[in-house]
């Protein structure tokens, strides 16, 4: 895959995301499936610590200091810490599309994957070499992740609130 594919991939899933997500009531964005579960309003504050805090600050450390120990986070802390149920959706939605927008504006910078800076890697201490290709392949599957995420909660919010069965649909 080159990079205008994965460009092309991000901005596509940017699309899916607000999508989604536009809209939502607060007893939408704010319902869980089960206690511990996420909401619909974690999501997209993940979505958005994620976008620039994880993805793209690794993937710049890694193509332009690899040598250098990687700065820590902490996604499940995050949720605390960072008052997620707190935050506006429709803010925090628009906030992780800005953030989506510095990164493809960064990522359309840099030099195609076949540069050798591509082949940059941050060694970890637990997991290994972490290349700037894997990290970036990485980005794109987060993002299916919670796509496949967001579409299951929507159905589970359906099935447990709407009433009516859902076998006909097909089986989940």
């Amino acid at each position: 895959m080159n990079l205008n594919a994965y460009l092309q991939q991000f901005s596509q899933n940017t699309v899916a995301f607000v999508s989604l997500l536009s809209g939502a009531s607060d007893e939408e964005y704010l319902w869980r499936p089960a206690p511990g579960k996420w909401c619909l309003l974690e999501i997209v504050c993940h979505l958005c610590d994620e976008e620039r805090d994880d993805f793209r600050a690794r993937v710049r450390h890694v193509l332009e200091t690899p040598d250098q120990p990687m700065p820590p986070i902490d996604p499940p802390g995050w949720v605390t810490e960072r008052k997620y149920l707190a935050q506006n959706f429709e803010e925090m939605l628009n906030q992780f599309v800005r953030e989506r927008k510095k990164s493809a504006l960064w990522l359309q910078k840099l030099p195609p994957l076949t540069d050798p800076v591509w082949e940059h890697a941050y060694q970890h201490p637990k997991l290994g070499a972490m290349g700037a290709k894997m990290l970036l392949a990485n980005w794109l599957a987060h993002d299916h992740l919670h796509l496949r995420q967001i579409v299951r909660l929507k159905y589970e919010r359906l099935k447990a609130l709407g009433g009516e069965p859902l076998a006909y649909a097909g089986e989940w």
